[in-house]
């Protein structure tokens, strides 16, 4: 159903309803203090230390621990591959959330917690003491689901790009010394995996490179689910109306190994060749959310309070973004872990100030992807704890889909992102 003006201003409305009980957080007479550690500086643990200082005021200390110096956006890095965008406009820095917002930067990697000593300790070897912790700690692979991706120099070979950064580059690389008439093909694990749209934008906008530079190449999307996993109608009429005879879709093809020397796919039913092979391996929630010995489902996912974005086995350990088994139709993206940091913020503010938290927070996701170099498409949705089951549910008539590709649409998306990252680091 394409998104209606009623759809959005739902959304909109969703999205200052958040806003403005998530900015009462500890207004009711005593105010919160203490220290909060944030692990993870993407798109939920830098929202998160930037709202904790925000909506306290200044009265909650805040110790943001990331190993990189600088954050490159998953969203959006398609569109480097993609060679719209370079590395360095998908670059971030944290200096404003230290300057402006106060929060302590830590240019290290925590390696283990001890939540019953709420300690955080760093592989440069100092411990970090904590009254609430919050993990943001992405994703990391499944290589030995596919036993010839195991060795490190494949990975370099066979690159999965999931995570923004060299990957992103030398995957571009790899499309642009590839020859005309040549196959690349990307291959999508079983859901849930991180962002699910993505590798169809990613299969798109390899597809308008071909179109543009080498017209007589095929992209195959190897897809281990039955169908498409997100925005069907409207991807499919991109791949019909854009690039038809260039990609060719395969449901329930699941890639059970790789053979690097040849560059093949091993499926159930064969083997296939590609002169570039992108295979996206199946994924799990971050070392230190596993290392902290929190709940997981699936043996993959932390299983959360939906109420606070607590684990269900820690308390005082909040856990975002990708990581999290996500709830009903919930997709595992950039947008949604923003929203999930506001959800948690606001909810500790309440916890350190000795009051309950939010009983129905509402959470909104928006997300785009580009079909060409211009035209994008999206979808939109909206969540609302329930008590009763108590889970975060979608909202009825909420949110939708858009009518068609459209250039507006690519100047909508592109506003997006600006937005999103300055929300998150300014």
């Amino acid at each position: 159903m394409a998104n209606t003006r009623r759809d959005f201003l739902r959304v909109g409305a969703a999205t200052g309803l958040l806003a403005a009980l998530a900015g009462c957080a500890s207004g009711g007479g005593s105010k919160a203090n203490g220290h909060v550690v944030v692990v993870g500086g993407g798109y939920g643990g830098a929202t998160a230390a930037k709202y904790l200082r925000l909506w306290s005021e200044g009265g909650v200390q805040v110790t943001l621990i990331e190993r990189k110096p600088t954050l490159v956006s998953c969203p959006v890095s398609n569109r480097v591959i993609g060679g719209q965008k370079t590395l360095a406009d998908i670059t971030l820095g944290y200096a404003q959330l230290q300057s402006h917002w106060g929060v302590q930067l830590l240019q290290d990697e925590a390696v283990a917690v001890d939540t019953a000593a709420r300690t955080v300790r760093l592989a440069t070897g100092g411990v970090v003491r904590y009254d609430r912790l919050v993990l943001s700690p992405g994703i990391d692979f499944l290589f030995d689901r596919l036993p010839g991706l195991a060795a490190p120099a494949v990975q370099d070979k066979i690159l999965h790009a999931w995570q923004a950064g060299p990957q992103t580059v030398a995957l571009r690389r790899q499309l642009e010394a590839m020859r005309d008439g040549g196959t690349y093909i990307i291959a999508i694990p079983r859901a849930p995996y991180r962002c699910p749209p993505a590798p169809y934008e990613r299969a798109c906008l390899a597809a308008n490179y071909f179109k543009q530079a080498k017209p007589r190449s095929k992209v195959v999307i190897l897809d281990a689910n039955d169908d498409v996993q997100a925005k069907k109608d409207l991807f499919t009429k991109a791949w019909s109306e854009l690039y038809p005879g260039i990609i060719e879709y395969r449901a329930n093809s699941e890639v059970r190994d790789v053979h690097a020397a040849s560059n093949t796919a091993v499926l159930a039913s064969g083997r296939l060749k590609a002169d570039v092979l992108n295979v996206i391996p199946q994924q799990r929630a971050g070392q230190i959310a596993r290392q902290a010995g929190l709940k997981l489902v699936n043996q993959r996912w932390v299983d959360v309070d939906w109420l606070t974005m607590e684990s269900s086995s820690a308390p005082g350990v909040h856990v975002l973004g990708d990581a999290v088994f996500p709830a009903p139709t919930m997709i595992k993206s950039g947008h949604m872990a923003n929203q999930q940091a506001k959800l948690a913020a606001a909810a500790i503010l309440n916890l350190l100030a000795g009051q309950p938290p939010n009983p129905e927070p509402v959470l909104i996701n928006a997300c785009y992807s580009f079909v060409d170099d211009r035209q994008a498409i999206h979808v939109t949705s909206v969540y609302r704890y329930n008590p009763a089951t108590k889970v975060i549910q979608p909202v009825k008539g909420a949110g939708g889909v858009s009518a068609a590709h459209s250039e507006e649409e690519g100047r909508i998306a592109e506003a997006w992102a600006k937005n999103i990252w300055a929300d998150m680091l300014t």
